[in-house]
């Protein structure tokens, strides 16, 4: 199992390298739409979304709902979407803190068809006003912080973060991932010209909300009684499974860093 998941995230990491480095912007904007369209598929499975016919609705409402937040960002509407988009993520907090209470069917869907729109919008603006190493930089971020998580939580863990919504995760796993992902923002904040102590900073609060993407993804999972999101990236699952921290660290990342680089 080890050996399928290290091969598949190589085989993804060249291709994001491929996807940000090689191909023109707008195909680039245009394949990474796919990839959420995929994901928003993902997300009507754990909103209870099970006939196809609506669940092709659903993608078909994301899709729709891209096009009108990127033309909104267009006319000076993306500050307001950033602020949406971390509202989201506090009422999927509030959800998380009151599991194993069911979640709203209606609150599944609605969060899926704007985090994934504004994911999206977000990661292409970030691409096309900073370019591919600022997104390379902000997958770095939420990589330290699961990897952080991960091995900090498997040699020191004690104390249960969310045992309802993932048992496995600790207080100290999210401990060792705000450490690493503090030390790639200070490296980030070196590469990129930024003051360090700030980047530091901003770059633990990013971990911090990362880790909620994460959980909220386990909640809507668990409240369904799925074990994975998808079957499409081998012994690593489905497109949510990958990019539910990235989803939530987004916002903050644009929010934080572009206040850094007085953006």
């Amino acid at each position: 199992m080890i050996a399928q998941r290290v091969k598949t995230a190589l085989v993804l990491v060249a291709a994001l390298l491929l996807v940000l480095f090689v191909l023109p912007t707008m195909l680039a904007a245009v394949l990474l739409a796919g990839f959420f369209l995929v994901g928003a598929w993902e997300w009507s499975r754990l909103a209870g979304v099970v006939d196809t016919s609506r669940r092709v609705v659903f993608v078909l409402g994301s899709l729709i709902i891209g096009a009108v937040a990127a033309d909104l960002a267009g006319r000076g509407g993306l500050p307001p979407l950033m602020w949406l988009d971390v509202a989201v993520w506090l009422a999927a907090l509030f959800w998380m803190l009151r599991f194993p209470v069911p979640v709203p069917g209606v609150f599944s869907a609605i969060s899926g068809l704007i985090v994934l729109p504004l994911g999206w919008l977000f990661l292409v603006t970030l691409l096309i006003e900073r370019g591919p190493l600022w997104v390379l930089f902000l997958f770095a971020l939420v990589a330290a912080a699961d990897v952080g998580a991960f091995f900090s939580g498997r040699a020191f863990g004690r104390r249960k973060l969310a045992p309802a919504v993932s048992p496995g995760k600790t207080w100290e796993g999210v401990a060792g991932g705000l450490v690493l992902a503090g030390l790639i923002g200070f490296a980030g904040a070196w590469w990129l010209g930024l003051s360090a102590a700030p980047a530091v900073v901003v770059a633990a609060g990013i971990a911090a909300f990362s880790i909620l993407g994460d959980l909220t993804v386990s909640m809507l999972k668990r409240h369904v009684g799925f074990k994975d999101t998808g079957t499409i990236f081998p012994g690593h699952g489905g497109i949510l499974d990958r990019i539910d921290s990235l989803l939530a660290a987004m916002p903050l990342f644009l929010i934080g860093f572009g206040r850094l680089v007085g953006g």
